[in-house]
């Protein structure tokens, strides 16, 4: 099979895919269960098609377009054809021996986006990570991984960064704790490439970059990091990523993100102005030096 290239909209055919399905199931009234059960499935399989968390067999989906009433010829290959698209495999799944099956679904999810804001408290954002600081923090994370995984991860870490340096790239705005600028990771030398890159990225056009100072206090983001995804198409809603230490969280309904949006907001307004990020960046620059 081919391989997508960045920027793939297999994972959004697969979201559109299933919310497409869920609204025809619901139209007839029929339950998750009896859905199940016509295609020789369980329920909670036909609730990860539905949300768009596992690839699609055309038999099934045929078959359920059959129990759901969909008998016009344009609408059922329009729909299959969507299977196809969601089928393709993007050009992270060449990682997959190296990545959590909870993390797939995230590069997905991010190639998709249009807009991605992020909130980290303990380390520079991984879109914003330099290879070296990348490859301590695996190595940290990962004492028992080889040199070649380490390798492969920093690699992919890096392709998915290239997306950001187009003309036509998606949006990234950044909020960072002062506490993760502080906590030396790899070192000094490390630590002094890294406050550089985060400089020569903030003057990219589509990445906004701002520190939360320590000064501040108490937030209303206290509880950790997280990462909100926004989608060109409309009928998606936003998505928001929250990592916990063997797995993720990934929420979607209005009353689960509205929260994390608010916050996100108030984040903004209480951090240190682009401008201002950039002095403070320079600053730790210079701490470095002492």
């Amino acid at each position: 099979m081919s391989i997508d290239p960045p920027g793939s909209v297999s994972t959004v055919r697969r979201i559109m895919l299933g919310a497409s399905l869920r609204r025809l199931r619901e139209a007839r009234g029929l339950s998750r269960e009896q859905a199940g059960f016509h295609i020789r499935a369980s329920e909670s399989k036909i609730s990860r098609m539905e949300l768009g968390r596992v690839g699609f067999k055309t038999r099934d989906v045929e078959d359920l377009l059959t129990l759901y009433g969909v008998h016009d010829g344009a609408e059922r290959r329009s729909l299959l054809e969507m299977v196809r698209e969601a089928n393709a495999p993007g050009w992270w799944h060449k990682y997959n021996d190296v990545l959590p099956d909870w993390f797939v679904t995230y590069v997905g999810l991010e190639e998709a986006a249009s807009l991605i804001r992020t909130y980290e408290v303990q380390f520079i954002p991984g879109l914003l990570q330099t290879a070296e600081y990348a490859r301590t923090v695996y190595k940290l994370g990962n004492p028992e991984a080889s040199d070649d995984e380490i390798e492969r991860r920093v690699h992919m870490r890096l392709q998915r960064q290239e997306r950001f340096t187009r003309p036509d790239g998606p949006r990234l705005w950044a909020v960072i704790d002062e506490a993760a600028l502080m906590r030396r990771i790899g070192g000094r030398e490390v630590m002094r490439e890294q406050i550089q890159h985060l400089l020569d990225v903030s003057a990219l056009p589509n990445i906004t970059l701002q520190v939360m100072p320590f000064e501040y206090g108490m937030h209303t983001a206290e509880g950790g990091a997280f990462t909100i995804l926004r989608f060109p198409e409309r009928e998606l809603s936003d998505v928001v990523y929250v990592e916990q230490l063997w797995g993720a969280l990934y929420l979607d309904k209005p009353e689960e993100v509205d929260p994390y949006l608010r916050a996100m907001e108030q984040l903004c307004v209480a951090s240190a102005t682009p401008r201002g990020t950039v002095e403070r960046l320079q600053q730790h620059l210079k701490d470095l030096d002492k």
